[in-house]
């Protein structure tokens, strides 16, 4: 009976983490703002600092909606993603992103800044926000 327990406990376990890591991911901006699109690779140099056009906000180190949305947009890890920072910061090149700590954080400083982008799961876009790209 025991590993009856275990084994149904791993498995919703392991359905859960997979809802998680295939959740698409919504890249949002203000309503205001001028942009109606963005491309996967333009996203990309936002948040990796390589682009300036607008102001990005990311999610809390170690979320999950961050990981996943680093592995498809960027296709770097969370260590990946460190080591990547150490070294623009240390050369000053670039720092990063403001964080928020969760989809409402993000959704609520994108909403008030206009020239603001961030990232969220899709199911928490609403009408406060625009939505220029959905990472899958």
């Amino acid at each position: 009976m025991k590993f009856k327990i275990h084994a149904f406990v791993t498995g919703l376990g392991f359905m859960l983490i997979s809802s998680i890591v295939l959740a698409d991911i919504a890249v949002i901006a203000n309503k205001s703002s001028s942009a109606s699109s963005l491309s996967q690779s333009e996203v990309k140099k936002i948040f990796l600092g390589k682009s300036t056009s607008m102001n990005p906000i990311d999610q809390a180190e170690g979320s999950a909606t961050r990981n996943t949305f680093y592995q498809k947009a960027a296709k770097k890890d969370e260590s990946q993603m460190k080591a990547y920072w150490s070294k623009m910061i240390f050369s000053g090149k670039a720092v990063p992103p403001e964080t928020a700590a969760d989809d409402a954080a993000v959704k609520a400083w994108v909403a008030s800044n206009k020239n603001g982008v961030g990232y969220i799961d899709s199911g928490s876009v609403d009408e406060t926000v625009k939505v220029l790209l959905t990472v899958k």
